[in-house]
């Protein structure tokens, strides 16, 4: 791969693979990130209104299980349906977690809040899951008005009049041998934070919501995955706190009751037994907040 199209998004990460299903007219979708195994995988969710599916295998108390895919989609919590798709695909191809009966995918799975942009009627099927991880590649991240993220919106928080267009961001970088990515599906009640964004001389600036304050459209879905060699739970689950914290650093307010947000971390192949996970928990904030940025730029 030459320079001009060397990949820094999150398919960077050996193995990685990400496919996109957009509806643009319906202003909805489905994003999927296909991993190899195998892999650990946990979850984070510091949001007070996620949209989940399967997340429970990722529980301190469940056996680390390796996950087949993640779907991010659009459409509330009927697009959790889209899922199903992915699932046939994959056992189709004898993916999944044996049993006497045959592979069982596993899928987890978040949806952000999108039915009040585009059509609110057309919501991401079965169909259109199994679009999407047949899109998938290792090609560098299309970003922007894409997959879960066509009808991803930011700044409900300044009212319907503040709000901005949002969707898809991806950013990787290396650290030592190993590459740290994310992907991120920006649909928040907060703003992307500017250095203008409080004003020094009013305390209560920004404090008190806008007018027609809108309460039930939001969640930032993010994937963070590396090959750095990290197994432990515990210490990805340090990484997801970063991760978090990315978020929060960038977009404020984040973590609200009418968010979701949600974080995956999944560490992919053998990578560098002495990695040092607080350098790449930094790594992966840089990557989620960079993510953001692009998420915004792109749409």
């Amino acid at each position: 791969m030459d320079s001009r199209t060397e990949n820094h998004t999150i398919t960077a990460v050996p193995g990685v693979e990400v496919g996109h299903y957009t509806d643009a007219e319906a202003m909805t979708g489905v994003t999927v990130l296909a991993f190899p195994s195998p892999n650990v995988a946990i979850v984070d969710v510091r949001g007070g209104g996620p949209g989940l599916r399967e997340t429970g295998v990722l529980g301190d108390a469940i056996k680390p299980i390796p996950v087949n895919a993640i779907v991010f989609s659009g459409g509330s919590a009927f697009g959790l349906g889209s899922v199903d798709g992915v699932m046939a695909e994959l056992e189709a191809l004898g993916r999944g977690v044996p049993t006497p009966a045959g592979p069982v995918p596993i899928v987890p799975a978040a949806i952000i809040y999108d039915l009040a942009v585009g059509r609110s009627d057309i919501r991401p099927t079965p169909a259109n899951g199994a679009a999407a991880f047949l899109a998938r590649s290792a090609e560098p991240v299309e970003m922007g008005s894409v997959g879960a993220g066509t009808g991803a919106t930011i700044n409900k928080w300044g009212g319907t009049d503040a709000i901005e267009k949002a969707g898809v961001g991806s950013f990787a970088m290396r650290v030592g041998d190993a590459t740290v990515g994310a992907l991120v599906v920006l649909n928040a009640v907060g703003a992307l934070v500017k250095r203008d964004l409080y004003d020094r001389s009013d305390p209560s600036a920004n404090l008190v919501p806008g007018a027609e304050f809108g309460v039930a459209q939001n969640t930032t879905l993010i994937t963070v995955a590396m090959n750095a060699g990290i197994t432990d739970r515990n210490e990805l689950r340090r990484i997801g706190i970063r991760a978090h914290d990315a978020l929060g650093a960038t977009v404020v307010p984040a973590h609200t009751r009418y968010d979701g947000d949600t974080v995956f971390v999944v560490s992919v192949g053998e990578g560098d037994p002495d990695a040092n996970v607080d350098v790449v928990a930094e790594a992966a904030f840089r990557c989620v907040a960079e993510s953001i940025r692009l998420a915004v730029a792109h749409s």
